[in-house]
């Protein structure tokens, strides 16, 4: 239990949302050396303790701890890596992500080679890296088939005997550590995230765990099912894995991955207060790209510090029957009005700018068995896609909810007025892919006060778009995501 206290409550990502480029960055599409700059960066300048290292759809750098301490060694000398500071591994998940399923084993047998790093660097045995992150959990043997590969093979072969003589592979290579390493489940569709307390519960059953950390995605969420569901199913998991924790004994320090975007959490600098009131039981916030590129520094490092600083209460307690019934009702609503845009959001996408040298690893709406045939972007991109053109993906679904159902929302979505108006700004009540449903029920909810700048700027779009001149869509895309201080 010595480590409970060293958990952060701030964690950086990779995640593409900044519309500024970072001034360590040789070019647009962060990527390879630059990656290794920010991680310092966030340390560094931004007091944040704990930077998320995607190892999807990308060459995965299996050297970064090593080009760290080398590079940084004065930073790095006084606070150290794995003790203070932390670096966390986001991994393929090799049930879902095939063609990627091999680079999980590698980036395994890459922990120990950081571990020996580290320790000539520290000259003590300090892991700086013993945690990584699992997309697209699904089941318990999802979460433990990674737990039980690096005890088992990674760990495990250096007891082997070589040629059936008396050397071990340790006795050979060295003996390799840290013997254990922590995984961290990402639930990110419906399913998983109501059985989410199950999975983890079921997992933890034989394990000696001091504590468990857990992830709750709010993007994939909010794409798939809309606005509305995705703040309910964090709610509704969060409120069972608050009932897991007291009923096993073991702490559970559940991590929320919110953007900058309302449609994606409402994270920025200015919004710490109000996201924390609204997911009081989250113990980990992540702050993204346009968290960290978008906003001035000293606000970046007064939020990041108000983060880490703030303290973790019991969640809301809610209807969970209700709450099903409102997902039920408003994901319709909202697939059946995002269905056809699906065209002009894939025409669009393929001209929002890239802030990554990656391909994104796969969402739910990229298999078409589940949308009705459709194929749509990734989160971000799509956030960006529906922005640019004026219609906020927040305002979809509404048209469904009636007195009743809104009542209970605002009820349990303490932001919800909030973040439709926030969303609502950027509207532009004369495109062309607003229905009047959408409209009536965006002024409904939270009135209509409209950004004009960025109104005539996605008329622009609009109208190249429909006259086919896509030259200037990219620097139109970015001069829209600039007022809003996201890209998507």
């Amino acid at each position: 239990m010595d480590d409970l206290p060293r958990i952060p409550k701030c964690m950086s990502t990779q995640h593409p949302d900044n519309v500024q480029v970072p001034f360590f960055a040789e070019t647009s599409e962060l990527g390879g050396e630059d990656e290794v700059k920010e991680a310092y960066y966030v340390y560094s300048h931004l007091a944040c303790r704990e930077q998320m290292w995607d190892c999807e759809g990308k060459e995965v750098d299996n050297f970064v701890v090593k080009k760290l301490l080398t590079t940084y060694s004065s930073f790095f000398s006084e606070k150290k890596l794995g003790q203070d500071i932390f670096l966390t591994l986001r991994v393929p998940n090799p049930q879902v992500e095939k063609a990627e399923a091999k680079i999980l084993l590698e980036t395994l047998e890459s922990i120990p080679r950081s571990f020996d790093s580290a320790k000539l660097f520290y000259k003590e045995d300090i892991a700086p890296i013993f945690k990584v992150i699992l997309p697209m959990t699904d089941s318990h043997t999802a979460i433990d088939n990674i737990y039980q590969y690096y005890a088992d093979f990674v760990i495990g072969k250096q007891y082997k005997r070589l040629g059936g003589r008396d050397t071990t592979i340790a006795d050979w290579i060295g003996t390799f550590s840290p013997r254990h390493i922590n995984v961290i489940p990402l639930f990110e569709d419906r399913d998983s995230m109501l059985n989410a307390h199950v999975i983890v519960g079921r997992y933890m059953r034989d394990k000696h765990l001091a504590y468990q950390r857990v992830f709750l995605a709010r993007s994939d969420p909010a794409m798939n099912y809309g606005l509305v569901s995705a703040v309910l199913l964090n709610k509704i998991a969060l409120g069972n894995f608050e009932a897991l924790q007291e009923k096993i004994k073991t702490p559970i320090y559940p991590i929320i991955g919110v953007g900058s975007a309302p449609f994606r959490g409402n994270l920025r600098p200015d919004t710490v207060e109000r996201v924390c009131a609204e997911y009081p039981s989250a113990h980990t916030f992540t702050i993204q790209s346009a968290f960290k590129y978008d906003y001035p520094l000293d606000d970046v490092q007064a939020a990041v510090k108000q983060l880490e600083q703030r303290r973790v209460s019991a969640p809301l307690a809610l209807d969970e029957r209700r709450c099903g019934e409102i997902i039920e009702k408003y994901t319709r609503a909202y697939i059946s009005e995002l269905l056809p845009l699906s065209d002009i959001v894939n025409r669009i996408a393929i001209h929002i700018p890239s802030r990554r040298k990656r391909k994104l690893h796969i969402g739910l709406f990229g298999y078409s068995r589940n949308t009705g045939g459709i194929t749509l972007p990734r989160a971000i991109t799509f956030t960006a896609a529906m922005y640019s053109i004026g219609v906020p993906p927040e305002i979809l679904g509404l048209s469904a909810l009636d007195k009743d159902d809104l009542s209970f929302i605002r009820n349990i979505y303490v932001n919800f007025d909030q973040d439709l108006a926030d969303a609502i700004r950027f509207m532009n009540p004369d495109s062309p892919y607003l229905t009047e449903p959408m409209k009536e029920a965006a002024e409904k909810n939270a009135g209509c006060v409209i950004h004009n700048d960025h109104k005539q700027i996605t008329d622009t779009i609009i109208k190249a778009l429909h006259d086919n001149r896509i030259k200037d869509l990219p620097s139109d895309i970015l001069k829209a995501a600039n007022i809003r201080k996201f890209l998507g």
